[in-house]
C-alpha cells in the first residue's frame, strides 16, 4: 500500500490524526509531538460528551521510562495527578480465603549467574532457615512498613497510583505545548480510500472533515476505526479470563495512602483499592455468569472505606485482543487494541508499548507491510505473555466456589503449562525474550498461589552451613537496615509532590 512519499520532513509534515482522548489518546499525542515536533502535523479529535473508562489508576515501573523519554518532571506529574508511589500489589484471598501474599516490584535476594536466589532460599529452608521469601525483597518490606524514598542508583523499583482523568489533562497541556492540535467533536463517519481501503479522513458531527496519513485509534472499546471501519476482528479470551464486568467508584480517603494496591478476591472475581493523595479508587471485577449487577454493587459498597464521591461507573468488557493492531494506515492504542482486566495494572503499559512501537516504526514515506507485520507480531507477543501471567492468578487456587472451580479447570496455553511445571519440578523461572514480567514476578505469584518447587539447583547445596547463614542473614539485615532508614510513604509524598489542594 502506498501513501504520500517522503512526508517525514518539516516542509511536508506527515499528518497524524488521533481519534479519541483519555489516557490513551493523550499519551500518544504527548509522545508523538515531543519526538517528532514539526516533522508531523498532529491532530487529536475528542468530545467532552464522551466519557472515558477511567479505571487505569495503577501503573507499573516502565512508566518511569516513558516520562524520562518525554522529559516530564516526576514531581510535577505526581503533583498534577495527586499521585502516590506504588511498590507492588497485595493479593488477598486469591489462593484461598484468609490467605495473603505480595507481588512486589524489584528483585528478591541476590541471583547467581547460574541460578536465581530462590534456589538458595529453598536450600536454606531445607537447612532450617525458615524466614519468608518476602524478607529478602526491599520493595516488599518497604511496602509492608509503609515506607518509601528514592534511593541512589535506582535502588528502589516503583510505579504510581494516579488520577487518570488528571493525567490525561496534564498530558494534553504537554502535547499542546509541543504542537499538538485538539479538535472538539464527535466522529460521525470514518472515510476510506476507494482504491486502497485505508482511512482517508474522519467526518465529525459538525460536518468538519479531518484528513490524515496515519490514524491512531484511541476510541476505547468502541474501536470505531480499526474495528468498525476496517473490520478487524477480535480474539475473545473469556474462556481463560472469564470476568466480563466491572464497577468503579471513588471514595474519600480515611487514612494515609499506603504504597501498594490491594487486590481482594471474592467468590466471583476480585476487588481493587488504589490510594491516591486526595481519594481512594475502588472497583469490583466480576463474571456476570455468577453475579448480577445489583449483587455486585451491593458487594462493592459493603467493602469500601469512606464516603462515596460520585456515582458508580458500570463497565462491560470482553477480555481479548484485536487480531491485528496495525491495519493499513491505522494503529490501535488503548482499549481499541484489547483488554485483559486491570489485575496487574497493564492497561497503561500496553498503551505505552504501542505508542513507542509506532514511534520506532514510523514510516518515512510509504507504509511498508513488513513494518506492519513486525508491529503486529511484537504486539501479539506482548499480549500473549501478559495474558498467561494473569491466567496464572486464576488457575492456581484452592477456593471452592463455582467461579474458582471453573478457573482452576481452565485449559491454559502450552507455554503457561510449561512455566508452571518447570517451576514446580525444578524451581526454575526464566524471562522470555522481551516480556514484561521478570522472573521474580513469576516466582512471587506462583509461590503466592501455592505452587512450590519440589527441587532446586544443585549449586545451592555446595555452600557450607556457615556460608548459607551468612548469605541469607546479610541480605535480610541489609533490607531491614535500608527500610528502617526510610521515611514514611505519606511524609515523603507530602514533601516531594504533595498537591496543594489535598
Amino acid at each position: 500500500m502506498s501513501m504520500e512519499k517522503n512526508t517525514m520532513n518539516p516542509d511536508h509534515p506527515r499528518r497524524i490524526v488521533i481519534a479519541g482522548g483519555g489516557t490513551a489518546g493523550w499519551m500518544a499525542a504527548a509522545a508523538l509531538s515531543k519526538t517528532f515536533g514539526e516533522c508531523i502535523d498532529l491532530t487529536l479529535v475528542e468530545s467532552e460528551q464522551i466519557g472515558t473508562v477511567g479505571v487505569g489508576e495503577a501503573t507499573i515501573p516502565p512508566m518511569i521510562i516513558f516520562h524520562r523519554l518525554l522529559g516530564i518532571s516526576e514531581s510535577d506529574f505526581m503533583r498534577a495527578t495527586k499521585a502516590t508511589f506504588k511498590l507492588g500489589i497485595a493479593f488477598e484471598n486469591w489462593k484461598e480465603k484468609d490467605h495473603r501474599y505480595f507481588h512486589s516490584f524489584g528483585k528478591t535476594g541476590k541471583d547467581h549467574w547460574s541460578c536465581g536466589f530462590q534456589h538458595f532460599w529453598l536450600d536454606g529452608l531445607a537447612r532450617g532457615h525458615n524466614q519468608s521469601y518476602d524478607d529478602y525483597c526491599l520493595e516488599l518490606v518497604s511496602a509492608e512498613e509503609n515506607k518509601f524514598a528514592h534511593l541512589p542508583d535506582e535502588g528502589m523499583s516503583y510505579a504510581y497510583h494516579l488520577d487518570s482523568s488528571a493525567y490525561a489533562k496534564f498530558l494534553r497541556g504537554f502535547s499542546e505545548e509541543n504542537g499538538a492540535k485538539r479538535i472538539e467533536g464527535k466522529i460521525s463517519s470514518v472515510n476510506l480510500h476507494a482504491e486502497t481501503g485505508a482511512i482517508s479522513s474522519l467526518t465529525l458531527e459538525s460536518g468538519e472533515t479531518v484528513e490524515g496519513d496515519i490514524f491512531v485509534d484511541c476510541t476505547g472499546f468502541r474501536a470505531l476505526l480499526i474495528g468498525d471501519a476496517l473490520g478487524t476482528g477480535y480474539d475473545d479470551w473469556s474462556d481463560e479470563l472469564p470476568c466480563n464486568r466491572a464497577i468503579a467508584i471513588q471514595t474519600q480517603s480515611v487514612g494515609n495512602p499506603v504504597p501498594y494496591t490491594r487486590s481482594m478476591a471474592h467468590d466471583a472475581g476480585w476487588q481493587w483499592r488504589i490510594p491516591l493523595q486526595h481519594r481512594t479508587g475502588n472497583g469490583l471485577v466480576y463474571c456476570s455468569d455468577y453475579l448480577d449487577e445489583d449483587q455486585a454493587l451491593e458487594r462493592l459498597l459493603g467493602n469500601i472505606e469512606g464516603e462515596t464521591l460520585r456515582d458508580p461507573n458500570f463497565i462491560k468488557f470482553t477480555t481479548g485482543a484485536r487480531k491485528k493492531q496495525w491495519v493499513k494506515n491505522c494503529v490501535a492504542v488503548g482499549l481499541s487494541s484489547g483488554f485483559m482486566e486491570p489485575l496487574e495494572s497493564t492497561s497503561i503499559h500496553l498503551i505505552q508499548r504501542n505508542v513507542l512501537r509506532l514511534i520506532r516504526m514510523m514510516p518515512f514515506g510509504e507504509i511498508h507491510q513488513t513494518d506492519i507485520d513486525e508491529f503486529n507480531q511484537q504486539a501479539e507477543l506482548d499480549m500473549d505473555t501478559i495474558k498467561d501471567f494473569l491466567v496464572l492468578h486464576y488457575v492456581a487456587n484452592n477456593r471452592t466456589e463455582p467461579f474458582w472451580e471453573r478457573c482452576r479447570n481452565t485449559k491454559i496455553s502450552d507455554k503457561l503449562k510449561h512455566r508452571i511445571e518447570l517451576f514446580r519440578e525444578t524451581g526454575r523461572a526464566f524471562r522470555q525474550s522481551d516480556e514484561l514480567f521478570a522472573e521474580n514476578s513469576w516466582i512471587q505469584v506462583m509461590m503466592g498461589q501455592g505452587i512450590m518447587p519440589k527441587s532446586y539447583h544443585p549449586l545451592a547445596t555446595k555452600m557450607r552451613d556457615d556460608e548459607v547463614e551468612y548469605l541469607l542473614s546479610s541480605i535480610r539485615k541489609q533490607v531491614s537496615k535500608t527500610v528502617n532508614a526510610l521515611p514514611t510513604h505519606h511524609d515523603y509524598v507530602r514533601q516531594y509532590c504533595g498537591a496543594a489542594d489535598v
